[in-house]
């Protein structure tokens, strides 16, 4: 069956964002007294705080989750959020999938504020159709919330007419969860087997290579 819409994830897919995060997440973390390397942090980027922190600190109650997530929150934002850009050709990506007659929705972990700073840096507004964010479901990635309540958004389409194109293992596993199959960019940092292994269909360098073989994708087939 066609395609008939695409349910892109931002951090690290559309936008160049991963390696802030860590930091965001290292130095809120370390402030609180838990030191983790860039690594181990960088392997749960793609989950929203209420998947991380208990992958992390798994005795952690939740009003410390909370204000650890509160902190990496307004660290990101006063000190890293003006560094991200978008990847190259990022944009043009979007806007060839729109002008395809397939609706454009982006989804993601990260929060509302977040998402819209993003869709801003996007050029992105006439062209996007829905976002979803971590403020609209109770759970984020690799929980398939994020994912699930994009597509009431695109009804009465059905996961077989949906593709997701994600960054990370958790944005396959999730898409996995809601029965939409997922493209993976490795543009995140994650190894190719990571992806693989969570049942990504395809993979490609970036938003880039992506746009340049889209045609061959399983975007276009």
């Amino acid at each position: 069956m066609a395609i008939t819409a695409i349910f892109f994830d931002i951090d690290g897919t559309l936008i160049d964002s991963n390696d802030q995060h860590v930091t965001a997440w290292q130095e809120a973390l370390a402030a609180a007294g838990a030191s983790f390397s860039r690594q181990a942090i960088h392997d749960q980027i793609g989950k929203g705080a209420d998947m991380l922190l208990p992958a992390l600190l798994p005795d952690l109650d939740e009003a410390a989750r909370k204000e650890l997530a509160d902190a990496r929150g307004k660290l990101f934002k006063d000190r890293l959020l003006s560094d991200v850009k978008p990847f190259p050709l990022a944009h043009e990506l979007l806007r060839h999938a729109a002008q395809a007659g397939q609706p454009v929705v982006l989804a993601s972990s990260a929060s509302r504020e977040e998402v819209d700073h993003h869709l801003d840096l996007l050029d992105a507004h006439r062209i996007v159709s829905f976002t979803t964010s971590a403020d609209d479901v109770e759970h984020s990635k690799p929980a398939p919330d994020i994912f699930a309540h994009a597509l009431k958004k695109v009804a009465p389409l059905g996961p077989d007419e949906v593709l997701v194109v994600g960054d990370t293992p958790y944005d396959v596993t999730a898409a996995q969860g809601c029965g939409i199959a997922a493209i993976g960019l490795r543009s995140g940092q994650f190894p190719d087997e990571a992806l693989r292994d969570a049942g990504a269909i395809a993979l490609y360098d970036d938003a880039a290579a992506l746009l340049t073989g889209y045609d061959g994708s399983p975007l276009g087939r």
